[in-house]
């Protein structure tokens, strides 16, 4: 029996186990099958609920959103990105504009053709300079800017004088010496300073911090103190003149001190930035103003042309910005850049400009020198400069031309040395004054020099000669010293070698020099084959006009000084 049990509860036990699994089996079956069927065929949708019975509730309408502003805008950081990248596009634009100028500057200088190279060369620079106001990496600009001037300084300029022995000489601007001064300064000298000035009287401000300070000292001694004396020397020749139009413009006096570092008063400073003048014109500024530019005369070496025209550009600088020391920079490196850099900042003040490093290296010592000199000049006794004489004003009467005249022929009427009227006359370009020019020439000396004149035809006024016979000299010796033949003497006078005597004053019927090089036409020609060729000049045709021998007036001649190239 125990054996049956035992039996019987084995397979009774075996069956529940059996029973336990066919019902697993058969529960995962069944979720197989729905899961497939609900996965071919979806169940049918149920019958809607009824909705509850809810209240209506009226609701108010939605307040009025203005929209934002902002939206659709470009994020700042790339807006400001994407303007950036689109100023250096221009500006490598203008830059390459530029090279093209240089290089066709060089075509026509190495063709002979000085004329057209100094034109190429002068929109190169004046390219660059423009591009100042849409520079977007002003470095890079700077950087382009001077290693144009320097290629450009580089060539011997002197070669675009077809007549090297009639071309007036250039001077080089003082404020290219003058050197970017970091000394530290004491500061009891800023407080003794500002002492003296509360009792100067000045229509410009005249403010003293560690800038001018340095300046001061600079100008104070050593090669500083030279470049000062000279400029106050040379300012004693248009002081009245510059003073009379400042006041006519209705700018302060003090500004005559802004010619001073330009130029150190020379009329015929050229920069190496081709800036021309007493006031340093770029050409294009300069026609902004009315300073005209032909073959034969430039109206930025005019000292009365172009200080009215300086006043007048400070006047509207001032008039923009509100500020003389913003207007004084502006005049150095451009209205556009300080505008810039006033609005790159949110500062209109000067000194809060050049401490954010935003305005040109020049720029930044520009005021100081200037603000130096004009309060070192203010107070000379102090700084021992009472006692430095200047040079007398020039005086001149001017006298309208009705031909193409020579220089030598003015001189030998007023017998004075032609270098005389090279100063009254700075703006000349060549040894002949075209017709329509108003001459200067030496006070009192108008109606002679009109009379002369007359007695030269006017198609011989651009080579004839006038010479006085001095004691103990003949139509020969007179003739050899013109290099000319003793008959066309005899003919331009209607004399005999007999009638010749001391005092007569004489036609000589001299030859213009031929100039040197080639023709534009030729040069143009030239260019367009890619023909390079430098041109040589006959001795013959170095030789000048000028007589070996000719009494006085070859003895007062003075030899211009070498150009300085440009």
């Amino acid at each position: 029996m125990r054996i049956i049990d035992r039996r019987t509860t084995s397979l009774v036990t075996v069956g529940m186990l059996l029973l336990a699994a066919l019902i697993v089996l058969s529960s995962c079956g069944s979720t197989r099958n729905r899961a497939f069927t609900s996965f071919l065929l979806p169940a049918a949708p149920k019958a809607p609920a009824a909705p509850p019975s809810v209240p209506v509730v009226a609701l108010a309408e939605p307040p009025h959103v203005e929209p934002t502003l902002f939206v659709g805008e470009t994020p700042f950081v790339f807006r400001e990105k994407a303007a950036a990248t689109a100023a250096d596009d221009v500006l490598e634009s203008l830059i390459r504009l530029a090279e093209a100028h240089f290089q066709n500057g060089k075509i026509y200088f190495q063709a002979g053709n000085y004329e057209a190279a100094r034109r190429e060369f002068d929109r190169a620079v004046e390219t660059l300079f423009n591009a100042q106001d849409e520079a977007g990496n002003p470095r890079r600009l700077e950087s382009k800017l001077e290693e144009l001037t320097e290629a450009i300084y580089r060539f011997d300029l002197s070669g675009l004088s077809q007549d090297p022995a009639e071309e007036p000489a250039f001077d080089k601007p003082p404020l290219e010496d003058i050197p970017e001064l970091t000394f530290p300064v004491p500061p009891t000298e800023k407080d003794l300073l500002l002492n003296k000035l509360r009792a100067t009287v000045s229509q410009l401000p005249l403010e003293v911090n560690d800038e001018v300070l340095r300046y001061i000292h600079y100008f104070s001694s050593g090669r500083g103190r030279k470049i000062l004396e000279a400029g106050l020397g040379r300012a004693g020749r248009y002081r009245p003149l510059i003073q009379r139009i400042l006041d006519e413009e209705g700018v302060p006096q003090e500004l005559i001190h802004l010619a001073q570092a330009e130029s150190g008063f020379y009329p015929r400073a050229v920069s190496r930035k081709r800036a021309t003048g007493m006031w340093q014109f770029m050409a294009f500024r300069g026609q902004q103003y009315g300073l005209t530019r032909t073959k034969t005369a430039d109206d930025r070496l005019d000292p009365e042309k172009a200080t009215r025209a300086a006043a007048r550009h400070l006047r509207d600088l001032y008039h923009q910005f509100g500020d003389w020391y913003l207007a004084i920079a502006a005049y150095n490196c451009g209205p556009g850049v300080v505008q810039k850099a006033v609005e790159r900042t949110g500062y209109a003040d000067l000194w809060e400009l050049r401490r954010r490093n935003v305005l040109p290296r020049e720029t930044s010592s520009y005021v100081p020198i200037i603000l130096a000199m004009a309060i070192m000049a203010k107070n000379a006794a102090e700084y021992g400069l009472d006692g430095l004489g200047a040079d007398p004003p020039l005086e001149y009467d001017t006298v309208e031309l009705t031909a193409p005249t020579s220089l030598l022929l003015v001189a030998d009427i007023t017998e004075r040395p032609v270098g005389d009227l090279r100063d009254l006359n700075p703006a000349l370009l060549k040894g002949v004054a075209p017709p329509g020019y108003m001459l200067r020439v030496p006070q009192g000396t108008a109606a002679s020099v009109a009379s002369a004149l007359e007695l030269v035809p006017r198609e011989q006024r651009a080579a004839w000669r006038l010479h006085r016979v001095e004691r103990g000299e003949t139509l020969n010796s007179i003739a050899r010293s013109y290099r000319v033949s003793p008959g066309g003497i005899s003919r331009a006078n209607g004399i005999d070698a007999a009638d010749v005597e001391s005092g007569n004053l004489l036609l000589i019927p001299a030859k213009s020099v031929p100039e040197a090089g080639v023709t534009k036409k030729k040069a143009k020609s030239m260019a367009r084959r890619g023909q390079v060729k430098k041109s040589r000049v006959r001795p013959s045709q170095a030789k000048s006009a000028s007589p070996r021998r000719s009494g006085m007036l070859a003895s007062r001649s003075s030899q211009p000084r070498k150009a300085i190239a440009r």
